[in-house]
């Protein structure tokens, strides 16, 4: 996988998902072809909902290689191309339109490009309502539903879990794209955290990858005591994050397990792969019938905590017991 800066908007068709629906009066029963889902994504790839949508159809009982399909389309961190790339999405035919995280901006591009005819389903957004998603987390009314993420409550309680980490942690670098609408919420649980842990929270807008590289991938040797990631992708600011673990031997919180199997330190999020799992639920309610304006907005009901201890071991850190316990899952 790499971290590069990618100017061009990168295309992926995902696997092909099958579709057993006997007598269930859906979407499928009244085409003659295979029903197509678009996925938008920021991503550098097929994620782990992405992944967690496909197993999720297929416990539902849909077949792979019969009559689904997914069509994936990710912009590298560039959330400039998410117009385009729904645009695209929706030229090719597709039925539904699901959006994978990116800070709202895949939601907001796949709701202009559906236009109000085609049904879409976000999975995790912070504030969907605040946003102009959904007008209700409840009744959604429109042609959009899907799974709100809870990151704004989770940014205290990763501060908290990195203290527990590192005990002697007093400067935290907190980079983030200024661009992102739903900051105000996140930033505000990080500073009630800091104060409370007496930690100093080093916040840092950025506007473009350049400006990226040179606050994250450029911070030298002891200016900073840990680096947290932001939720989104956008400007890489997590690749710079592993370059700057792996140069100066940072400690780093990230907010998918995807960094912390690639040398990142620790990660605490809710379990993506489970949000697909939920969207996929949704998706086989939309094609059986149900509209989005009557399905509500559903909140993550699996969380993680995922540790990498080879990194710990090489930072020279020793993970608590109170934390071991608590883990879901450690890198040896």
């Amino acid at each position: 996988m790499s971290f590069g800066r990618a100017a061009a908007l990168i295309a992926a068709v995902a696997a092909l998902l099958g579709l057993s629906l006997v007598g269930a009066g859906s979407v499928h029963a009244q085409r003659s072809g295979p029903v197509k889902i678009g996925v938008l994504s920021a991503s550098w790839g097929p994620t782990r909902a992405v992944v967690g949508l496909r197993d999720g159809l297929q416990a539902l009982g849909y077949r792979e290689n019969s009559d689904f399909v997914i069509g994936v389309r990710f912009t590298q961190g560039d959330p400039a191309e998410l117009p385009a790339a729904a645009r695209e999405l929706v030229r090719l035919g597709s039925d539904v339109l699901i959006t994978d995280g990116s800070g709202g901006e895949a939601a907001k591009a796949a709701q202009v490009a559906a236009d109000g005819r085609l049904p879409v389903v976000f999975m995790g957004e912070v504030d969907p309502v605040g946003r102009g998603l959904v007008p209700s987390l409840a009744r959604p009314g429109g042609n959009m539903t899907g799974i709100a993420d809870l990151d704004a409550e989770l940014g205290p309680k990763r501060l908290e879990i990195l203290r527990e980490i590192v005990p002697t942690m007093k400067r935290v670098l907190l980079p983030y794209d200024a661009s992102d609408p739903g900051l105000a919420q996140v930033l505000a649980g990080y500073r009630l955290a800091a104060q409370r842990l007496g930690v100093t929270v080093l916040e840092k807008p950025l506007r473009s990858h350049d400006e990226a590289r040179a606050a994250v991938g450029g911070i030298g040797k002891g200016q900073v005591d840990a680096i947290v990631a932001p939720r989104w992708l956008t400007l890489n600011i997590p690749g710079f994050m592993l370059e700057a673990a792996a140069r100066h031997a940072v400690p780093t919180m990230f907010a998918d397990s995807f960094f912390v199997d690639r040398g990142g330190l620790v990660s605490y999020s809710a379990n993506t792969t489970q949000l697909g799992r939920q969207a996929a639920r949704l998706v086989d309610r939309i094609l059986k019938g149900a509209k989005p304006a009557e399905l509500p907005v559903e909140q993550p009901t699996t969380f993680e905590l995922i540790i990498n201890l080879k990194t710990a071991a090489a930072l020279g850190l020793t993970i608590p017991p109170s934390v071991r316990i608590r883990a879901d899952r450690m890198i040896e």
